[in-house]
């Protein structure tokens, strides 16, 4: 560059100056050092080639070319507690209050597989979540609400075939048809053994449902999602923002992979993949990662696995405020870091949000709360002017920069994955465990030395302070409930045998677990009844010790 040349003279104007005089770096939440500034020369950038425009490939921009102009985001904020009476009447509540989307929290048992009169059960029945043990349960918790007209999201995953085939059978018994019912199972067992940790059975049986799941809803529930495939709980984890998108899509693409090793067209079940992201506290990696995602998803799914259909090129996601970035300390606070979480992801174009509640980090959510979180969600829709315009940070050559850079890092990742023999293998050589818990070493190390401020926390703390917010406490009645309604189910039911024999005998062979599965809901087994069946026959996974 010349001695004229503006941006030399600016680099060294800047290398003169002064920077504050503080411990904290200029890094993102990810650990990542911020350049100071981007402009056109740091950008190389083909408009058509790497943008395009809002519903065109590579859909950097956004999937729909209305986008928010055409349909608001669906207000899915995420709840269940105690019984499924109680839960049913917290979503009459969220939905009476404006909420456009059901999203079902179940408690801890339902989880991994056990029923609520377990013995593993014993003390956290509707303690983080609601208690779904039959489809009796399920009726009790959609009852009055319109399955075939609410979308509705559940978040479970090992037992997730069970609970499905409890909602179909719901829908059915109320008159609702399969074809009706819209919503999203998030059923992704990668991320579990990756990060949750709620698995029941080893990695391959687990994969063969889930190909069932994906085949049997482009069959039978063409509106619903089989797998939310889940960088959230990646990133509660400990992970960085690039592990989570490339952790994430590297998942989606094995399910891809499995669909298609199972003789599927992939254009027949790839539309109903969803996603399911993090929004954390660094504004602008958030929204590049939501838009490095898109493109990534979009090339990988015409170019490598021959989808023709610009329907499965289309990476669809729902997005979850941090809850790793709540604070037990001036809870408030929270409010704050929660409405920032959720602008960037409807900058980013997300397509459902939830908005978590300031008092999470302390106990599920109070009324209060929850109500407070889904009006931050409505202010952000109707006040800020936020919606209006399509990627409104595109074409920012900070954001373009820091968005080909998420690619790239991503890309490095999938070339590891490839060299470890896939995911699967990743995660059975702990590769995945290592990355993550490294990172969240680095970064708990950065709250100690406070070069990553948090408010309340490690600064801007107040002596004495009380806590003074409502919270909401579940006693054992729920588990007291729960016991009778089974011990009442069994008492009145069949005998069940047969359904579980039928179960065994599928899992045996190659036949589509959702049929015997539905059909076991229908004649009164129950969830562990029927996940012990599968267990017979799959075994159950044991995690190797990684130190």
């Amino acid at each position: 560059m010349s001695a004229s040349d503006p941006r030399k003279r600016w680099e060294e104007e800047f290398a003169k100056s002064r920077l504050r005089d503080d411990p904290e770096r200029f890094i993102t939440v990810s650990g990542e050092e911020v350049p100071a500034i981007r402009g056109p020369e740091d950008v190389p950038i083909d408009h058509d080639r790497d943008l395009g425009y809002p519903g065109q490939f590579p859909f950097t921009r956004g999937i729909h070319p209305t986008l928010y102009r055409g349909k608001l985001w669906t207000m899915r904020q995420f709840a269940g507690f105690g019984t499924a009476r109680d839960t049913n009447a917290r979503y009459k509540y969220l939905l009476a209050n404006g909420q456009t989307g059901l999203s079902v929290a179940f408690d801890l048992p339902t989880l991994m597989g056990y029923d609520s009169d377990a013995t593993f059960a014993e003390g956290e029945v509707g303690k983080c979540g609601v208690a779904v043990a039959s489809l009796d349960d399920m009726m009790v918790l959609f009852d009055g609400i319109p399955m075939g007209e609410v979308s509705t999201s559940m978040t479970i995953n090992g037992p997730a075939a069970v609970l499905w085939a409890f909602y179909i059978a719901a829908a059915q018994a109320r008159g609702v048809p399969s074809t009706a019912l819209r919503g999203t199972v998030q059923n992704d067992i990668l991320k579990e053994y990756i990060a949750q940790k709620e698995f029941i059975f080893p990695p391959h049986p687990s994969m063969r449902i889930i190909t069932d799941m994906m085949a049997f809803g482009a069959a039978e529930v063409p509106q619903w999602n089989t797998i939310s495939i889940s960088g959230y709980h990646i990133r509660e984890a400990g992970s960085t923002a690039v592990q989570e998108l490339a952790f994430t899509l590297a998942d989606g693409f094995a399910y891809v992979e499995a669909g298609i090793a199972a003789g599927m067209d992939v254009d027949t079940f790839a539309p109903r993949l969803s996603h399911f992201f993090n929004s954390h506290l660094d504004f602008f990696e958030e929204i590049a990662k939501y838009r490095a995602a898109r493109r990534i998803w979009a090339k990988r799914m015409r170019d490598k696995y021959g989808a023709k259909s610009p329907r499965s090129w289309v990476l669809r996601f729902h997005t979850q405020t941090a809850g790793c970035s709540l604070t037990e300390q001036q809870p408030e606070n929270n409010i704050v870091r929660t409405a920032f979480q959720a602008m960037a992801a409807v900058l980013g174009g997300t397509q459902s949000l939830h908005t978590n509640s300031m008092d999470e980090t302390l106990a599920l959510p109070s009324e209060k709360a929850v109500k407070i979180a889904l009006r931050t969600q409505q202010v952000l829709a109707h006040e800020t002017g936020v919606p209006y315009v399509m990627d409104p940070l595109g074409g920012s050559w900070y954001v373009e920069w820091l968005t080909n850079r998420m690619e790239e890092e991503a890309e490095k990742y999938f070339r590891k994955i490839d060299e470890l023999g896939g995911v699967i293998r990743g995660i059975e050589e702990g590769f995945f465990q290592r990355e993550i818990a490294r990172s969240a070493y680095e970064y708990q190390k950065a709250l100690e030395k406070e070069e990553r401020v948090v408010v309340g926390v490690n600064r801007f703390k107040e002596a004495d302070e009380k806590l003074e917010i409502p919270l909401l406490y579940i006693d054992e009645s729920a588990e007291v409930e729960q016991r009778k309604r089974l011990a009442a189910l069994r008492a009145r039911r069949g005998d069940v045998g047969g359904v579980l024999s039928a179960i065994r005998a599928a899992a045996r062979g190659s036949a589509n677990l959702m049929v015997p599965l539905i059909a076991a809901a229908k004649a009164g087994a129950t969830l562990g009844e029927i996940v012990t069946a599968l267990k017979d026959v799959f075994g159950e996974y044991r995690e190797p010790a990684e130190f």
